[in-house]
């Protein structure tokens, strides 16, 4: 965790208002989509963890213990896949060629842990909502010539990030700006 920076919070109207640009990705190119994905939560990440940290306090003020067992039983579920990424082989080698589906696993096995426990409601608004918003919003945020030499810039300079180390443990060690 040493040399983790958190990147600078960009404008509102960069993120969402005037001068955003979005766009249907191409389904047909996954690698493409997949590429802009990461470069945009990497770029984008202080504005997704503030989105996301503004939804967990409305939720969390609302039905504060029920969201702490979602977010422990999310937790437990993402570490506990990232050692067995970690120590197999096998699920090494499909982390890395299906990211999706890892992560769509994770929140799968999450939701079923959850609705054996009871509050599923407050697991899909107060965790899954914010991650699909967050992924709704990377994937059809276009980005400007200014962002990605941005992006390129700040990968020059081997920066480690929050987002940059949780994609690492998704297995995308992509090169940012790419």
């Amino acid at each position: 965790m040493a040399g983790v920076q958190p990147p600078p919070l960009r404008s509102l109207d960069d993120f969402l208002l005037s001068s955003a640009r979005f766009a249907v990705p191409d389904v047909r190119d996954l690698d493409r989509w997949n590429n802009r994905i990461i470069n945009n939560l990497l770029y984008y990440q202080s504005n997704y963890f503030m989105c996301a940290l503004g939804l967990l306090l409305i939720v969390g003020y609302f039905q504060p213990f029920q969201l702490l067992v979602g977010a422990m039983v999310v937790t437990l579920l993402f570490l506990g896949f990232v050692w067995a990424a970690e120590n197999q082989a096998l699920i090494r080698r499909f982390r890395r060629n299906q990211p999706s589906l890892a992560v769509s696993g994770i929140l799968l096995a999450s939701y079923l842990f959850i609705s054996v426990l009871g509050d599923v409601a407050v697991f899909l608004f107060g965790i899954a909502f914010p991650i699909l918003m967050i992924l709704i919003h990377a994937s059809v945020r276009l980005r400007s010539l200014k962002n990605k030499l941005e992006n390129k810039l700040e990968s020059i300079g081997l920066k480690r990030t929050p987002m940059g180390l949780l994609l690492e443990a998704l297995g995308q060690e992509q090169e940012a700006g790419s």
